[in-house]
């Protein structure tokens, strides 16, 4: 089964997504240390970031992988060099590029294949995943996710002050809302959830029901497919 989340940042999706598939027992997908995998390859190379044909060639030729929630690039653990504010900084050139997202997206599909995941983004359920059987779409409001926002960057150290985390987190939800490729929308089958007020285990609580009662549903459904009274007699027809 494949479980995505989507949302805006600091929705909260990334820490719900990682203990969502902890409490599911899933294998998790996280879509964003792979960009930021690329951005720390194109600086490692040498690549200019701002050229996409070349950050384009780049996708194509590295490896990215996830083994108990730690990334590797070409084999190396990078799972602490890509939350590096260069990174950061670089990862927009490469989010923004339709050929890397392309390529990304084919590795995410290929990543999850026979596999029971849970992966988030901004295009999961849309381009990425359109047929998963169970998507979320995670929201709250802006100073929700401000306030948010500026807790994560005050643990880290780094000063900041409530106007420019909300100011800056407008600026990216217009810009996430209006790509010409991956743009971030709200499947139209997807469940979406408030997350305002309530705590991560909360969250979680509500959708490893909703995954449960859709395991349930399907296990039925396939029960009904290959009951012998729901067998086409082919003779008969």
């Amino acid at each position: 089964m494949i479980v995505t989340i989507d949302g805006p940042a600091g929705a909260g999706k990334s820490t719900v997504a990682k203990a969502l598939a902890h409490r599911l027992g899933f294998a998790y997908l996280d879509t964003g240390a792979m960009y930021r995998a690329v951005a720390l390859a194109a600086l490692q190379r040498g690549v200019d970031w701002t050229q996409p044909e070349a950050l384009a060639h780049l996708a194509h030729q590295i490896q990215i992988d996830f083994q108990n929630d730690r990334v590797f690039l070409d084999g190396q653990d990078v799972t602490e060099a890509i939350r590096d504010w260069q990174i950061t900084q670089i990862t927009p050139y490469v989010a923004d590029n339709p050929q890397v997202r392309r390529r990304l997206i084919q590795l995410q599909r290929h990543w999850a294949r026979g596999r029971n995941i849970v992966t988030e983004g901004r295009d999961q359920g849309t381009l990425a995943f359109p047929e998963a059987e169970c998507k979320f779409f995670l929201t709250a409001s802006p100073e929700e996710r401000a306030r948010r926002r500026l807790r994560e960057l005050q643990a880290r150290g780094l000063s900041a002050t409530f106007e420019q985390v909300l100011a800056d987190q407008q600026r990216r939800d217009q810009e996430d809302a209006n790509r010409p490729f991956g743009r971030l929308a709200r499947a139209p089958d997807a469940v979406e959830v408030a997350t305002d007020g309530l705590s991560i285990d909360e969250v979680v609580d509500r959708l490893a029901e909703l995954v449960r009662q859709r395991q349930q549903k399907s296990s039925v459904r396939n029960m009904n497919l290959h009951h012998p009274e729901h067998k086409v007699n082919f003779m008969n027809l």
